[in-house]
Parts: C-alpha cells; sequence; structure tokens
C-alpha cells in the first residue's frame, strides 16, 4: 500500500487562504476578502499551522505579522496560484463586479504626479464599488516596492521613472514636460532672458528625497549623466509642501508642468520654461506577474489609467482657456 503523502492534506483553498491571511495580515480581513466567515478561516489558518509547524501569523503591538517562514511561503503560494488560474480559470474565471465587490485594494504612490490626482482616485473607487477598501502606501527611499509587489502587500506602484525594472508589468500613464515653478519675483521672472543654464543650475533648489531606493531622483540622475550638479538648498519628503517653500522664498522646484500648473492657480507662483534640456518625465503603474490576470486587479489598473487620463484632458483644456483669453488678462510667459 502506498505510503500517504503529505500532499493529501492540502486543498487549494487553504493555498488561497494561506495567501490571503499572509498578505492581509487578519483573519477578519482575509475571511472578508475570501467572501467566507471567520470561523472558517481561522479553522483553516489552525490547520495551515499544524501543517507547515510553523504559527504563520503572530502578534505585533495592536495588529499581526507573518513570519519569516510565512514571507518565504507567499511566493510560491502566490505561483500555485497564478498556475491553477491558467490551468482552471480560462475564460470561466470569476469576473470582478465592482458594484458588489468587498475587498482591499493597496497601492503605493508618490504625490508627484499631480495633487488631484490620489483624491480623484478615491472618488472613483468609491463611486463604481463602494464596498471597496484603499490602502495607499507612500513611496520612499526606504520602501522597497519591489519586494512589496512581489509578496502581494500592494497590488499597484504609481511613480516616475527613468528607466522601469524590467522584471515587472508596465503601463505608462503620460509623460510631461519638465518646467521650473518659482515665486513671482524670482529672478527667472523678473529678467527671463537671463534664465540660463548656468543661472539654474547656481540657483536655490528644493528637491523631494528620492522614492526608491538607492535613487537620487529622475531630476538629478539626468543631471549627473550630463556631468552636471544643481544646489539643492533644501530636501523634503513632503512634496506637497514644496510649492509653499517656493511661494516664500526664491528656491526653485523642477518638475512636471501638470503638478505645477495646480499651484498655479492659487499661490503667488510661476511656472517659467526650464533652462536644461530635461526629456519628459513619464510616469507609470507597475504590478507583479502575481496579479496580472487578476480580475480585480485589472479593474484597478483600469481606473487609475482613467483618472490619470481625465486629468490630463482637463488640464489640458484649462490651458487653452487662458492662451484664448485676451493678452491683457493672461498670465506673463517668461
Amino acid at each position: 500500500m502506498a505510503q500517504a503523502s503529505p500532499l493529501d492534506k492540502i486543498e487549494l483553498q487553504l493555498v488561497k487562504v494561506l495567501h490571503t491571511v499572509i498578505t492581509e495580515r487578519s483573519v477578519s480581513r482575509a475571511a472578508l476578502k475570501l467572501g467566507s466567515a471567520q470561523p472558517a478561516v481561522s479553522a483553516q489558518l489552525r490547520r495551515l499551522r499544524h501543517l507547515v509547524g510553523d504559527p504563520l501569523l503572530v502578534r505585533a503591538g495592536n495588529g499581526m505579522a507573518p513570519t519569516p517562514l510565512a514571507l518565504e511561503l507567499l511566493e510560491p503560494a502566490s505561483e500555485l496560484l497564478r498556475h491553477a488560474a491558467t490551468l482552471f480559470g480560462g475564460a470561466h474565471a470569476r469576473a470582478f463586479e465592482p458594484a458588489t465587490a468587498r475587498q482591499s485594494f493597496r497601492i503605493a504612490a508618490s504625490d508627484y504626479l499631480d495633487p488631484l490626482f490620489l483624491p480623484a482616485l478615491v472618488e472613483r473607487l468609491k463611486t463604481e464599488a463602494p464596498g471597496v477598501e484603499l490602502e495607499i502606501h507612500a513611496l520612499s527611499s526606504t520602501y522597497d516596492y519591489r519586494r512589496a509587489l512581489a509578496r502581494g502587500e500592494v497590488e499597484l506602484v504609481i511613480g516616475n521613472w527613468l528607466q522601469p525594472p524590467g522584471e515587472l508589468h508596465l503601463a505608462r500613464l503620460f509623460a510631461d514636460e519638465v518646467v521650473c515653478l518659482v515665486a513671482q519675483d524670482h529672478p527667472a521672472v523678473r529678467s527671463p532672458r537671463g534664465w540660463n543654464a548656468e543661472r539654474y543650475l547656481a540657483a536655490e533648489h528644493v528637491a523631494p528625497t528620492a522614492l526608491h531606493p538607492g535613487a537620487r531622483g529622475v531630476i538629478d540622475e539626468f543631471l549627473d549623466a550630463q556631468g552636471l550638479t544643481r544646489h539643492i538648498a533644501v530636501r523634503s519628503p513632503y512634496f506637497g509642501l514644496a510649492p509653499l517653500m517656493v511661494a516664500r522664498s526664491h528656491l526653485v522646484l523642477t518638475t512636471g508642468r501638470l503638478f505645477c500648473s495646480r499651484y498655479a492657480e492659487r499661490l503667488a507662483v510661476r511656472v517659467v520654461k526650464c533652462p536644461v534640456d530635461f526629456p519628459p518625465l513619464s510616469y507609470y503603474q507597475l504590478w507583479h506577474d502575481a496579479t496580472h490576470a487578476s480580475a480585480s486587479a485589472r479593474w484597478l489598473r483600469e481606473q487609475v489609467r482613467d483618472v490619470v487620463r481625465t486629468l490630463v484632458a482637463q488640464a489640458q483644456q484649462a490651458a487653452r482657456r487662458r492662451t484664448s483669453q485676451p493678452p491683457d488678462s493672461q498670465e506673463e510667459t517668461p
């Protein structure tokens, strides 16, 4: 008689529970995402603990945290579920129904793209899928977004890169012209003909802290490649506060036109041409192969794409309206 294998005790649903409990770091949230009762998920977690000989999820402060072994098991579980979806899903895979969905989405994003982007995305998600929850993670130099995507800790990462990482799926959201945001009394406004590359590099700049481990930011990475260096007088992790700093000083903020235009409408600042010929800023959404075929993750990516397209179109329409105003009411163009 053949000896029983440990695999005989495991079914696909148990693997799904393992993956969901680890990524959600909560039995109650996992039950909600799985559409199951909390006692049933707790019982399945006990089975898993017995099978692997590890607690998998332990108390950490006011919440729960996966054990080192649980984190090691996450990627194999993702692969197994992905292969199972390929084998048995096909055209009959369950569709995502936003109007009745009850699950959490997690994205990591910067606020560089447009200060209206995240509020507009939240509005759209709560309108189209009122039962979903959204958890936003901040990108920073200490946040390993590649690892977070691989472990299923986030479904999506949104930001700008000169060269996005090649191992991830990506979709470009839009490209934006690099401009400078300065105070209304800045020399670049008072004497625009003297605003050249030399004076730009010598000016005092405000720059964000890098979004990615080991990175310097796309502006300084490009300058480094050209053998150029600018004078960064202020470096701040709060990018949304940089325009206020600019309005109250002679600091220069170098970033995309869309971001700058939002503040030029309500602060004592001006958008001026950058005298260094930067390539356009390209913004992307990135995701891991583990969520590539997921109907819910695909829906989330479509919402991000549509929100960005709407904001860009609105900004372009506003720019056309400004340029069509009578000369005496137009803003000065340095």
